[in-house]
């Protein structure tokens, strides 16, 4: 397909509207901090209607700087609607900084037309909007996408078939498959279902309807999460039947044809649009953007990674003057040729424990690891087992499930928290290590080789890494769960990923290591029956045994940075 070409400025055909953009946007644009100051006073073209492929209305809105000038153009497909905070936060930021911006509801959300159907029509929806933009006289034929979460989704759904006109991406805290964010290793990501569950159906209908929709489900997740059968269990919350959360939680097995097509990971494996990337160590989709990044460095993409210490609502709240500087700083690059806000490396990460910025040349593919070993008396050292004898066991009890305690979430309790009252109780291992004389990094992905043995037969592993500090302050670090089918008292064997971090543990602290057989409501509890989570009626405590060869594996900081990189594991 070949772009259209324009004139310098922009036709006459076309009459800019007169009308500011809406209220609610100005006051949140006026209340914003460490923010760069406009350059253009912004106009506002609303209810702007888009032929979709079959013909279905998509309702966009229009900001544009109002001034003379040839501007690039921003396009924000969205799910959950058109107002707060897109409208201010991409609509009138972009706008000033000297971008047209196209905010569009998704089909059957916020006015659109069509039924809404996630994951399905995204790519040929972008593509006809595309070819909308063709038509408008103010549009250069440079094309740049942005937006977080679903608003990534869409970003990956386009770059399937990249326009030609397509220069530039950034993709912040972003989805490209459906399928890991609702399942792990075929357990039901309970809490992320309900969640987004309540984005989807409530976000585009307004401020208010959302945020009772939010405090509803807050009030009722107990009640929701602990029903048996858990099947249909929300509508207490929603109200309404929400057939496509019944599907995606009715289908645990990655290879079933109902997930056929929906990741977009093929996306990236092939892609040449310059594309940034951005995300939180406590991010729910965290470990998606570093597959993300992962792919598009294999396929000889540009790209470029930021990681904050932000959960998946704080990148856009506490961490946005952070984002939105990175996102701007690509975006001018790539699409106005102006590189003098781009980093010196590729990759910049937040340390946790140190709490610091630091900027690396690549992330590490393949980094190497160090294994920490339990003992009988609780410890953690770096002694290898001379067996793979029982070490010690607990009951999970399903009818009082261990309850999940912040971690990579999409909800507000996301993030570190103080884990002291969660080791406490009688279905949670720790294993601690002594107390460190320097420093120990670790950059890279974390996880854990587990040797379980179990009397039932069905049972869940979860894995956590926590820094204690010299008060005995135990904080998540970050975490993995899998399943577990084992046979008669035999163990099996499982490794648990525990998604990637860059963590300086500080003189003084203890690396501690814990194991247990959930974390409720973020997955749904396992019945011990080995029936679906969702059809489970009957509930069967289950003895977990945890063998000598089990290992937490820590990936070793690189030292080529310092002050980080000194004391690794080895030390």
């Amino acid at each position: 397909m070949a772009s259209r070409t324009h004139d310098a400025v922009p036709s006459p055909v076309w009459a800019p509207s007169s009308r500011k953009p809406p209220l609610s946007s100005r006051i949140m644009r006026a209340i914003w901090r460490g923010l760069p100051a406009k350059r253009y006073d912004v106009g506002w073209e609303p209810g702007l209607v888009v032929p979709a492929a079959d013909g279905s209305p998509l309702i966009t809105d229009h900001y544009f700087p109002r001034a003379d000038g040839d501007f690039p153009t921003l396009l924000v497909r969205s799910p959950y609607g058109r107002g707060l905070p897109w409208s201010p936060q991409y609509g009138l930021l972009f706008a000033e900084q000297g971008f047209h911006v196209v905010l569009q509801s998704c089909r059957g959300t916020g006015g659109s037309g069509g039924e809404f159907d996630p994951w399905r029509n995204e790519a040929a929806d972008g593509q006809a909007t595309v070819s909308w933009l063709r038509e408008q006289p103010w549009f250069n034929g440079t094309l740049g996408t942005i937006g977080p979460s679903y608003l990534g989704y869409v970003q990956w759904a386009l770059a399937l078939d990249p326009p030609p006109e397509l220069k530039a991406m950034v993709v912040q805290v972003g989805l490209h498959d459906p399928y890991a964010l609702f399942h792990a290793d075929g357990a039901l990501r309970l809490e992320n279902a309900l969640v987004v569950g309540v984005g989807m159906a409530y976000q585009h209908r307004g401020i208010a309807p959302f945020a009772r929709a939010v405090m509803r489900l807050q009030r009722r997740l107990r009640g929701i999460s602990t029903a048996r059968p858990l099947r249909k269990a929300y509508l207490s919350a929603f109200g309404d039947e929400v057939p496509w959360l019944d599907d995606v939680m009715t289908h645990p097995d990655a290879d079933d044809p109902y997930w056929s097509g929906v990741s977009l990971a093929g996306a990236a494996e092939r892609l040449s649009v310059p594309t940034s990337l951005i995300t939180g160590w406590h991010d729910a989709l965290v470990d998606q953007t570093f597959e993300q990044y992962d792919r598009l460095r294999q396929a000889g993409c540009d790209a470029a990674l930021l990681v904050g210490p932000w959960t998946h609502t704080s990148a856009l709240q506490q961490g946005w003057p952070e984002v939105f500087a990175e996102s701007l700083a690509w975006l001018r690059a790539h699409l106005c040729a102006d590189r003098s806000g781009l980093r010196p490396t590729g990759v910049r990460v937040h340390i946790g424990g140190e709490n610091a910025w630091r900027d690396l040349d690549d992330w590490p593919r393949s980094p190497a690891t160090g294994s920490w070993f339990p003992t009988p008396d609780g410890h953690l050292t770096r002694e290898a087992p001379t067996n793979s004898a029982p070490l010690t066991s607990f009951r999970y009890d399903p009818a009082d499930p261990t309850p999940s305690l912040g971690g990579p979430l999409l909800s507000r309790t996301a993030g570190p928290r103080d884990n002291s009252a969660l080791e406490a109780r009688d279905d949670v291992l720790t294993f601690t290590g002594p107390p460190l004389a320097e420093p120990v990094d670790i950059l890279g992905p974390v996880s854990a080789r587990l040797s379980i043995s179990t009397d039932t037969g069905y049972a869940d592993v979860f894995t956590r890494l926590c820094d204690v500090d010299e008060q005995g302050r135990s904080t998540n670090v970050c975490d993995g769960l899998a399943q577990l089918r084992t046979v008669g008292q035999a163990p099996s064997e499982v490794t648990v990923p525990m998604s990637s971090t860059t963590y300086r543990f500080l003189p003084g602290h203890r690396i501690r290591w814990q194991v247990s057989g959930g974390a409720h409501p973020r997955y749904a509890r396992n019945s011990g029956t080995g029936a679906s989570p969702v059809d489970a009626v009957d509930l069967t405590p289950t003895r977990i045994s945890l063998h000598a060869d089990s290992a937490l594996m820590l990936p070793h900081g690189s030292s080529s940075a310092e002050p980080f990189g000194v004391g690794h594991p080895d030390a």
